[in-house]
């Protein structure tokens, strides 16, 4: 039966062994002419279950196959924190596999309109560094400051830059720097 199928356990081979997620959908939910009404119920006077069956799990099961095949390629079940948001993916998903937009072109995620209308009053905050840069970039990162710590850490070096601040101190550089521009504009 179709409760059956929709509610046991999904092994994980059938999203990832599955060329495509409409052959996932497929297995799960049955044909039309094996469904136990003839036709489709009428969506405003069906009960909740008919209507789930007929209207909502043959668009959402396909877009939450697509959500894990795409988590896995960035890579969300290897690391705690991603730059992928899965509400953001399958609303754009479910946004462009609208059979009332058919024929239509594919519309990013904040092109969508009610997307582009939402965050204009609810603005998200930047997405940290941390998460844009690539491993080798943030290795990169975190070199080099490692790098400039050890070296500040000299004894030698940090004679230098006590020196150095003690000769901005005293010999006032910035002011004298200044004066300069300004005799120079006046000539």
């Amino acid at each position: 039966s179709l409760e059956a199928g929709i509610l046991q356990p999904l092994r994980r081979e059938q999203f990832y062994s599955a060329p495509a997620a409409d052959t996932v959908v497929q297995q799960l939910l049955p044909n039309p002419e094996a469904a136990p009404f003839p036709e489709p119920p009428d969506p405003k006077t069906c009960c909740p279950r008919e209507y789930l069956e007929y209207y909502i799990f043959p668009v959402l099961l396909p877009g939450m196959a697509e959500l894990l095949h795409r988590a896995k390629e960035e890579k969300c079940f290897e690391r705690k924190r991603t730059t992928f948001i899965a509400c953001d993916f399958l609303t754009e998903w479910l946004y462009n596999k609208n059979p009332k937009r058919k024929g239509e072109s594919f519309t990013e995620f904040f092109s969508i309109p009610f997307v582009n209308d939402w965050l204009k009053d609810h603005p998200r905050p930047p997405i940290p560094l941390s998460l844009l840069l690539s491993e080798e970039e943030a290795s990169i990162v975190i070199q080099s400051f490692w790098r400039g710590y050890r070296v500040r850490c000299d004894r030698e070096i940090q004679e230098l830059r006590l020196w150095q601040k003690q000769l901005r101190e005293d010999k006032n550089i910035i002011t004298r720097v200044k004066e300069f521009w300004t005799k120079q504009e006046a000539k």
